[in-house]
């Protein structure tokens, strides 16, 4: 258990052994202490009424999203904001949303393009951030900073380059299309990277001194290491990829290549607008995530809290 003086050491006085909660306790008038929300009940009273306040804001939409999904379309469409239906709560939009669409085939390629693309963005991020950490070569510096420039480019503006290069490459309509693009990451290789700094290299030399090659080190020294960052990356990746619909729109025409979002929206065209089909279908587009978020919802909190700029 850490402790804390309670007051300056004098010569020939042993320092206080007390709990450091102990000590900030009498330090603060027997308040307890945050280094965050400061002393006293009413910092803390404060913060959670904020939270209450923003987790009902954020609960209400998605609340109204689901209630929308079991009314009629009637019921839907209608002005005002009855939380109950005239009509009582059906499944009709859902059945038609399952029934017109191909949902299995939809959420497979979408599993297995979010899988990918994870995958490999970061294994590519990671490598690139070590070698930027680590390696020294000439023009190093110049290439990070193309590397932290890029993150400021807009993802709608290479949508026709890239485009035209799946084109000439004979890869539209196919998988390789949908996740080739996507797994370039510049702002995971500047997260990894800086984190990567706040390594000690002594673990390194001493990996080095056993023999171990750098590839040997990167792998069984500085990974090992990394795990929180590389699941706080990996987790970002699969959900930006899985709410993707841009890209995987303009690469695939083929129904049986379109990922969840994609078809689901050809599900709500070709049937006109209609609420209560908006919603059901948007609400089972959100399910995998949500079941992802219950699923790591530790890890998920964790890497909120460890992926500031400073990678610690």
């Amino acid at each position: 258990m850490t402790t804390e003086t309670l007051s300056p050491r004098t010569p020939g006085k042993p320092r206080s052994t007390m709990p450091r909660e102990v000590v900030r306790r009498r330090r603060y008038g027997g308040h307890a202490w945050h280094p965050t929300l400061g002393t006293g009940p009413l910092p803390r009273v404060l913060t959670l009424l904020a939270l209450a306040l923003m987790t009902v804001i954020w609960l209400v939409p998605f609340g109204w999203g689901v209630d929308t999904s079991f009314k009629t379309e009637v019921d839907a469409s209608a002005s005002g904001a009855d939380w109950i239906p005239k009509a009582g709560f059906t499944l009709d939009a859902y059945r038609t949303i399952l029934d017109q669409g191909n949902l299995p085939v939809w959420a497979v390629n979408s599993v297995v393009i979010a899988v990918c693309v994870t995958a490999i963005t970061v294994t590519i991020s990671a490598m690139a951030a070590y070698a930027f950490s680590r390696t020294l070569f000439r023009g190093r510096r110049v290439l990070f900073a193309v590397t932290i420039a890029s993150i400021m480019v807009p993802p709608q503006i290479l949508i026709v380059p890239l485009f035209r290069q799946m084109l000439a490459m004979n890869l539209v309509d196919t998988y390789a299309a949908v996740i080739l693009p996507q797994v370039v990451a510049p702002a995971m290789v500047f997260i990894l990277k800086k984190f990567f700094d706040g390594i000690p290299r002594e673990l390194e030399e001493a990996a080095r001194i056993d023999g171990a090659g750098s590839f040997r080190v990167f792998w069984s020294v500085v990974l090992p290491l990394s795990r929180p960052i590389l699941a706080a990356v990996a987790i970002f990746v699969f959900i930006n990829t899985w709410n993707n619909f841009l890209w995987p729109f303009i690469s695939t025409s083929d129904p049986q290549l379109m990922t969840l979002p994609v078809g689901l929206s050809t599900v709500k065209d070709s049937t006109g607008l209609r609420n209560a089909q908006e919603s059901a279908a948007s609400i089972l587009g959100s399910i995998p995530l949500l079941i992802v978020f219950m699923l790591f919802q530790r890890q998920i909190v964790r890497s909120v809290a460890t992926t500031g700029l400073g990678g610690q």
